[in-house]
């Protein structure tokens, strides 16, 4: 079983349920069959730039960032019979509407592309 947990810094309207499942499906269609934990985390633009500051010394405004465990923690040792520590996926709300709105497309739909991006991140499939 895949456990995706979200956290909303703010009230953003965001589908938790529905983000919840397609994540939990686009890990199980790529692979990871075992018990296994990620989380996403909802942010507006102050957050983002403090959090790029913090981990990539830009402070640049993403639309997404993803953090392995071994990105963000010292050498961690899980138990064993631990769960698959999968990382972090950050979204900046704003940034997801002002590109949805762009795109034409909904603003859920934007996260989900959003989170599908910062998942295969995770995975270890990076772009140029």
């Amino acid at each position: 079983m895949i456990k995706v947990s979200v956290v909303k810094q703010s009230n953003y309207p965001v589908s938790t349920p529905a983000l919840k499942k397609k994540l939990s499906e686009f890990f199980m269609k790529n692979g990871i069959t075992s018990d296994a934990e990620t989380s996403v985390v909802i942010v507006g633009e102050a957050k983002m730039r403090e959090t790029s500051r913090k981990y990539l010394k830009d402070g640049s405004l993403h639309n997404v960032l993803s953090f392995t465990p071994d990105e963000v923690r010292e050498k961690f040792e899980y138990p064993p019979d631990a769960a698959l520590q999968l990382g972090e996926i950050i979204v900046c709300y704003p940034v997801a509407v002002v590109e949805a709105k762009k795109e034409g497309k909904l603003v859920n739909e934007k996260i989900y592309e959003l989170v599908e991006h910062g998942g295969k991140h995770l995975l270890g499939l990076h772009h140029e």
